[in-house]
């Protein structure tokens, strides 16, 4: 999948592009299927909100589970990130977003570019972000908001140092980046003025559409009040022009792969086929 002139400009200026119809209601029934398994098991990268039982996220699941496995391969989304960023492209990080019925708790405003940077050593923001709805993500199940433009803005989010929630108190510096009381949060002055000035979308699409982020452009979401779950698939993909720098203490594979090689891109075909 090959995206138009004007989708990729709608990305350099807005910085997000929602693709509709990406992959078919099957496709998602497969990938679906999956996730009562991988919210099961104690895999390193499973986190959940702070009342310390419901699934917030799982990191990592592409590294052991072959369906999600094949969608971080496929060409629908490579071809597009490649044609983003310029070359060829390698799974940074990997995370399905649970936004649990009822109990999914928020993501503060932030930029994502600030952990990559910061904690990763990824030297510039020549990273490009897919996020796969599973669900119909409409107005009433906490949509991802947008500040559109905001990107333009380059790196502005300080890291904030909060308090962690007893559930995780004590655990490692990394914890302080996956649950809701995250570091580099954008703070309340400088949300003020990027919301005036470039103002604010909530990207809407049924299940099996992509939403393109640029890591710069600043994000957030609310609680999930709605009685069903709201679940998508992050993935980062850096460019293997723009690797990271080397570190002392690098963050755990499951949030920061250390394998940089090239993806092949699988051909659409590979959910059904069973060829993952």
């Amino acid at each position: 999948m090959n995206l138009e002139s004007e989708q990729l400009q709608t990305y350099q200026d807005q910085g997000y592009l929602l693709v509709e119809n990406c992959f078919s209601p099957t496709e998602i029934e497969v990938m679906k299927a999956e996730l009562p398994r991988i919210y099961a098991e104690g895999k390193p990268g499973k986190i959940t909100e702070k009342d310390g039982t419901t699934i917030r996220a799982i990191y990592g699941a592409h590294t052991y589970n072959p369906v999600f496995d094949c969608l971080s391969k496929q060409a629908r989304i490579i071809e597009p990130i490649q044609q983003i960023l310029g070359s060829s492209v390698y799974v940074h990080q990997f995370h399905i977003n649970a936004k649990r019925a009822l109990t999914g708790d928020v993501y503060l405003w932030h930029q994502d570019y600030a952990y990559h940077l910061k904690e990763d050593s990824i030297p510039t923001p020549r990273v490009g972000i897919a996020i796969v709805f599973l669900d119909e993500v409409h107005e009433f199940n906490s949509p991802l908001m947008v500040i559109p433009g905001s990107h333009q803005e380059g790196l502005i989010a300080e890291k904030s140092n909060r308090k962690q929630h007893e559930t995780y108190q004590g655990y490692d510096s990394w914890i302080a980046n996956v649950t809701s009381n995250i570091n580099y949060a954008v703070d309340e002055p400088t949300l003020k003025r990027l919301t005036k000035k470039y103002g604010t979308v909530a990207p809407k699409g049924s299940a099996g559409s992509i939403l393109f982020l640029h890591p710069n452009c600043v994000h957030g979401s609310t609680a999930n009040i709605y009685p069903f779950d709201r679940a998508v698939v992050v993935i980062v993909y850096n460019s293997i022009e723009n690797l990271p720098l080397p570190m002392e203490k690098p963050r755990p594979d499951f949030l920061a792969s250390p394998n940089h090689t090239a993806i092949k891109p699988l051909s659409g075909d590979a959910f059904l086929a069973n060829k993952y």
